[in-house]
């Protein structure tokens, strides 16, 4: 039971869920682009600059794992729909700014709509597909969500150069549109009928005062320095709701991350390689940009575009590697993936004022998206299959958290860690002396995640032979191929429920 992947109702649901994540995805990385401008425009420093980019990212990861257990009991296809509108709606409000303060509140509002969209855009994915086409699906999606997000410098800098960066919030809103009507009239509704009802609000108040109080310390501890009170009292604040966190799922009867997903090996190792390799990420996307503005002296055009090969590697080669990952198995791909990523980071720290775009820029440009290529889809696939169908929303929550909460660290640990502060973005010599050092250790990080990947990833056993296979558990369809929603099936837990 399930579309096919070459079928034109698979195809609309590829367009919708690439469309809408894509959206999340552009804003995140035509911000990194703009902000020099919108340090200038502000009279912000280094501290409000991460905050613009970990306002979002807060929000985002906070609230992820509950938008992912929100389309498992509300049907995903709705809360796509509803997160793409809060997107769009958050996007105005950033445009209108009129400081810093605004701008992070209108960050943060993004986040709630992300935390909607994105989960359930992979697991509108994982449940609409069948299962011998899901790997192409979710290759698909991350080949092309990752056009969008590589395709959101070029035309950041573009809109930058040629209005204002105001601009990079306003193109969401007819991209929102085209979203929200393709899914209500092509994507199938799903959702998990034996899911309980109720929501996690103790589990959602605890991880989001966790990680808010955690980048507050960090970031608070550039400028206030480690041992001043309010640092030390948000890192304590933070770590300890951390905890309470964990404490809290393992015993509600309704927890918004069932911690039994944990309990899958292959599930442990796809988001503990996930770490390294989207720290790393977030580390470079937030400061190659301004690197290329403010020490190379490009505008944000030349900035957006000096990464346009990423896209192009993006797009040629995603949906093989995931297609190339279901035939031989993951673990060789998320081994040299990683590894490729960080010999193109390494490369990075020879971008410096003076040097030539051809010889200093774009080696590391193309290394960085091989890898990015390479790993992007057979990560995400590994994440979502090492679990039943019916946690996808949940797999796919998890996931996308530790990936945004692990860039998340990156932007708040990065600077401080290699003394930049106040305003040392706008100082070209000790900015590219920063750089090069967060270079090196972001290249670490994903080294790091090959290895992981190479000691714990394991590809799957053969299948058997068909007689020998097990009929699969059904994955319900409410309003599936235009079945009414009441006649949806349940399962034998949601009926004695019932």
């Amino acid at each position: 039971m399930g579309l096919e992947f070459a079928s034109a109702k698979g195809r609309w649901v590829i367009a919708a869920t690439v469309l809408g994540s894509g959206i999340a995805f552009l804003d995140s990385t035509v911000v990194n682009v703009a902000l020099p401008h919108i340090g200038e425009d502000l009279d912000t420093t280094v501290a409000g600059l991460q905050w613009v980019l970990n306002g979002y990212l807060v929000t985002l990861s906070a609230l992820i794992l509950l938008g992912g257990s929100l389309g498992d009991l509300f049907g995903r296809k709705r809360v796509f729909q509803i997160g793409v509108v809060v997107f769009a709606v958050a996007s105005v409000a950033c445009a209108l700014a009129p400081n810093d303060a605004a701008l992070v509140l209108g960050r943060v509002a993004q986040g709630i709509g992300g935390a909607l969209l994105t989960p359930a855009s992979l697991a509108i994915l994982e449940a609409s597909f069948r299962p011998e086409d899901r790997p192409r699906a979710i290759g698909a999606w991350s080949g092309l969500s990752g056009v969008a997000a590589a395709v959101g410098p070029f035309v950041g800098g573009w809109l930058v150069d040629a209005a204002s960066w105001r601009w990079i919030f306003l193109i969401n809103l007819p991209l929102s549109v085209v979203v929200v009507a393709i899914a209500a009239r092509h994507v199938p509704e799903s959702f998990d009928p034996r899911a309980n009802r109720q929501i996690d609000v103790t589990g959602a108040a605890l991880i989001a005062l966790s990680l808010g109080a955690l980048s507050w310390g960090l970031i608070g501890a550039g400028s206030r320095g480690w041992g001043a009170p309010s640092v030390v009292l948000a890192l304590v604040a933070g770590v300890v709701a951390m905890g309470a966190f964990v404490v809290a799922e393992s015993r509600s009867s309704h927890p918004m991350l069932p911690l039994g997903i944990f309990r899958s090996a292959q599930f442990r190792a796809a988001n503990l390689v996930t770490v390294a390799v989207y720290a790393a990420l977030g580390g470079v996307f937030f400061l190659l940009t301004i690197q290329l503005q403010q020490v190379l002296g490009y505008s944000a055009l030349e900035a957006g575009a000096a990464t346009l090969p990423i896209t192009l590697l993006m797009l040629m080669l995603s949906a093989r590697s995931g297609a190339l990952a279901a035939r031989i198995g993951p673990r060789l791909q998320m081994t040299v993936g990683p590894l490729l990523i960080a010999v193109g980071i390494m490369l990075m720290t020879q971008i410096e004022a003076g040097v030539s775009y051809w010889t200093g820029v774009l080696p590391a440009v193309i290394v960085t998206g091989l890898g990015l290529a390479t790993t992007v889809a057979p990560l995400t696939s590994t994440a979502l299959g090492a679990v039943d169908d019916r946690h996808a929303g949940v797999a796919s929550g998890v996931n996308t958290t530790v990936s945004r909460a692990a860039q998340l660290a990156a932007v708040a640990v990065l600077p401080v860690a290699v003394g930049l502060t106040g305003d040392d973005f706008l100082l070209p010599e000790v900015f590219s002396d920063g750089f090069r050092a967060a270079m090196m250790i972001t290249a670490g990080l994903a080294a790091a995640g090959g290895v992981i990947a190479w000691l714990t990833v394991r590809n799957p056993e053969p299948v058997p032979a068909p007689e020998a296979v097990a009929a699969p558990e059904p994955v319900y369809f409410c309003g599936a191929e235009g079945t009414p929603m009441d006649t949806c099936p349940r399962a034998p837990a949601a009926q004695e429920a019932a």
